[in-house]
């Protein structure tokens, strides 16, 4: 019978923590399910589709009074629903075209929340997810060019304590969906949530 503290059939050694014990402190929070109505989706729908639209306008489309709009999207912000409102940049309008995959396998008994905060403080990692499989994190970078990569890959990367293996997958091109959030929402809609 195994005891507690062992992983995966060996026992830890003094002072080795779990891979994933300090994930919480770096992982972004979950929020809890908001409680939405059709009436809110709609809200969410029009401003996905265009975000720089006036509460008036939001009012207008909907057959409300601007206060009653404010009011929701306060609650929505509230809640959770409503993170924030942000410009879409083109990178490869501003010299940086080129988007990377980076597969992180981090050593037996390193801390990955020590990997995720020496790679969130990199300039060019976009976004970073913990995974489930055969590697650890799934890291997405902006690269200006090869050169740009193989110095952040050798003089960066490599050079994170715990980091035992990468895989690097170069992205050819981005298919993204005409408007995601639209998309989404229409079939929460039309799926009753």
């Amino acid at each position: 019978m195994r005891g507690v503290g062992e992983a995966g059939g060996a026992q830890r050694r003094a002072g080795e923590t779990a891979p994933l014990a300090h994930l919480a402190e770096v992982a972004t929070p979950s929020t809890p399910k908001a409680e939405v109505d059709d009436l809110d989706l709609t809200l969410l729908r029009a401003l996905a589709a265009d975000s720089r639209q006036s509460q008036r306008a939001l009012a207008r489309a909907v057959g409300m009074s601007p206060p009653a709009i404010a009011d929701r999207l306060a609650r929505l912000e509230r809640s959770g629903a409503i993170r924030g409102y942000r410009v879409e940049i083109d990178w490869a309008a501003l010299g940086y075209p080129v988007v990377v995959y980076l597969a992180v396998t981090a050593g037996p008994g390193t801390d990955l929340s020590q990997i995720i905060r020496a790679i969130r403080q990199l300039p060019e990692a976009q976004d970073m997810s913990v995974v489930t499989g055969g590697l650890d994190l799934l890291v997405r970078f902006r690269v200006r060019d090869h050169a740009h990569l193989r110095d952040l890959l050798l003089t960066t990367i490599f050079q994170i304590p715990g980091v035992q293996r990468t895989e690097t997958f170069l992205s050819l091109a981005d298919v993204e969906p005409d408007n995601f959030a639209v998309a989404l929402l229409d079939h929460m809609r039309g799926a009753g949530r």
